[in-house]
């Protein structure tokens, strides 16, 4: 009995779309602004994925849309770092960086307490690319 449980089990986990969460396109917009360099802002469209991180969204938006780069570096530690957007990169020396905020869906910006790699957006939120100086 224990082990026609288990095969069934198992097998649910193999089937495509079984007991997987929803898979609905979560709409954002990533807005760059670089006040520092006296650029105008930009905003993109794109989607992720239910529950998807920023970085995959990030992805599918440069390929997707020619005008929007980024660059990062992983670090062992911290995971992924952006280092450049459309070109423009943080330098140590000008300390200059790219700041991650995020204008909810009720109008509050906020600074997550996770980068590009851990951050979950909800549905409608405005990723915010800050250049900005430490």
């Amino acid at each position: 009995m224990m082990m026609s449980a288990l095969l069934s089990a198992a097998l649910l986990l193999l089937l495509p779309g079984t007991l997987t969460l929803e898979n609905k396109p979560v709409p954002i917009e990533v807005v760059v602004v670089n006040s520092l360099l006296s650029k105008p802002e930009v905003t993109y469209s794109t989607q992720g994925v239910y529950r998807g991180i920023l970085l995959g969204a990030m992805r599918k938006l440069m390929e997707s849309n020619a005008s929007f780069k980024f660059t990062y570096t992983e670090d062992p530690n911290y995971g992924p770092y952006l280092e450049s957007v459309n070109g423009v990169a943080g330098n140590d020396k000008e300390h200059t960086y790219w700041e991650l905020l995020v204008k909810t869906t009720d109008g509050k910006i906020i600074r997550p307490d996770v980068g590009i790699g851990c951050y979950i957006p909800s549905a409608n939120e405005k990723i915010i690319l800050n250049f900005a100086k430490w």
